[in-house]
């Protein structure tokens, strides 16, 4: 398959995340991908939806100047359990600790989409909220769950893609792919209105 689409332009996905990855492919298009390498570290004040909004425009960008003819893809999540931003756990103690928070509980998944003409310099960008609610979950639940997943790296200490839909109740938003990082509805839309036929 070609690097680049058929008007020449090259699209590049500002992600080392393999879900991201994964989730564009189906999309059928030729594309690379690049690691941004910015820090995510959330402003004073800054509430969940202008955070991913501002790292998926930054993330684009940093790699927009390194590829100034591309079309790029940034992208970046976060989740919000009562009004608090969870993390990554990183380990399983600290998955252990948000799956308990989370039981019985709704969690609001907030993912920030930029697509960035590099040609041009224009941007689309939106933020897409979707919404998580778990069963009441056991402890013998949530320790076979992440013996099982292993979800360290993934917010919200889970995969929905996976196993972790037998953590649910419910999933409620427009666009599923948006719970696993790059909501794909809305990017086809916005790749044609970039001049990029994806049918």
């Amino acid at each position: 398959m070609s690097e680049t689409l058929p008007d020449g332009r090259r699209l590049i996905l500002a992600s080392t995340s393999p879900f991201r990855r994964e989730l564009l492919a189906r999309l059928g298009l030729p594309f690379t991908t690049q690691a941004p390498d910015v820090d995510e570290t959330r402003l004073p004040g800054e509430d969940a939806s202008a955070l991913v909004e501002r790292l998926a425009e930054w993330k684009a960008r940093r790699v927009a100047g390194r590829a100034p003819a591309a079309l790029v893809i940034g992208s970046d999540q976060v989740a919000v359990l009562n009004g608090t931003i969870l993390g990554k756990p990183g380990d399983h103690s600290r998955a252990v600790e948000q799956l308990q928070q989370a039981s019985g509980c709704s969690v609001i998944f907030y993912t920030g989409l930029c697509l960035l003409d590099g040609v041009s310099g224009q941007r689309q960008i939106t933020v897409e909220p979707f919404q998580v609610v778990f069963r009441t979950l056991t402890v013998e639940m949530i320790e076979h769950y992440l013996q099982r997943e292993q979800p360290y790296h993934c917010a919200g200490s889970f995969k929905s893609e996976g196993l972790g839909i037998a953590l649910f109740e419910r999933l409620e938003g427009d666009d599923p792919t948006s719970l696993i990082g790059l909501p794909l509805i809305r990017l086809v839309q916005m790749l044609e209105a970039a001049g990029v036929a994806v049918l």
